[in-house]
């Protein structure tokens, strides 16, 4: 029997976990538990992949968020990292620009990024051959680029974007064909979904990640985990 599309990118997509899993160990999953994520977490727990998974608790996320970590743990069973940022360095950082200084300015914003999310995704990835992430193409701008496997210099190891050509109604399909548990905020017009204070509903027609950081107009709607916003490229050799 003929294998329908979406049967097809679901075998790929497997496939790649697997290899990374036999190959890439130790690998992990870097997620803020969307659509993409999701999908693959389901097939990690399908096929009993041993590949870690990570998430960034930056202090600030909405409790929708929080409620489906919960619900990820009590449907799969699967171990889950919540990775928290330094205190003494988050409380310098807050002491001297302010709690909500991210709306200042883009620098700022950056600077909060990095201190909740990026410095302890790199302490966490110290010593890991792979990371796995929900990368897509079609997410925005700033990731048409996208490469199943690609070298990330920064973090100094492979990195894999095992959906990196699906749509997003193949994304939805497979959540709901199967199941799979998602945030409750995407049924409410939140694409993408971050920290509380930097996320918003987008409008009819505005791009997926138009909701983060609304108030930054020439900047890639980007934390710097994976997009240079320096250099405008994503993170790769």
């Amino acid at each position: 029997m003929e294998l329908s599309e979406i049967e097809l990118a679901v075998r790929e997509a497997a496939s790649t976990l697997d290899h990374i899993a036999d190959n890439f160990a130790p690998a992990a999953l870097v997620t803020a538990f969307g659509p993409e994520s999701m999908v693959m977490i389901d097939l990690i727990a399908k096929h009993e992949l041993g590949i870690q998974i990570l998430s960034m608790d930056t202090g600030r996320l909405p409790e929708a968020t929080h409620t489906l970590i919960q619900r990820v743990r009590e449907v799969y069973g699967l171990p889950i990292r919540l990775l928290h940022p330094d205190p003494i360095e988050l409380g310098e950082w807050v002491e001297r620009n302010g709690n909500n200084a991210f709306r200042d300015s883009v620098d700022k914003r950056l600077g909060c990024c990095r201190v909740r999310k990026v410095q302890p995704l790199k302490q966490a990835l110290a010593g890991k051959n792979a990371w796995v992430t929900g990368l897509r193409r079609k997410q925005a701008a700033s990731r048409h680029d996208t490469q199943r496997k690609e070298w990330d210099a920064d973090y100094g190891l492979h990195k894999f974007s095992p959906l990196y050509e699906w749509s997003d109604e193949q994304v939805w399909t497979y959540i709901r064909g199967h199941g799979v548990p998602y945030n409750e905020l995407h049924d409410l017009g939140y694409p993408s979904i971050g920290c509380a204070p930097c996320t918003r509903a987008v409008k009819p027609g505005e791009d997926a990640r138009a909701g983060r950081w609304w108030w930054e107009h020439e900047t890639p709607k980007e934390c710097g985990l994976h997009f240079n916003t320096t250099t405008g490229v994503l993170e790769r050799a």
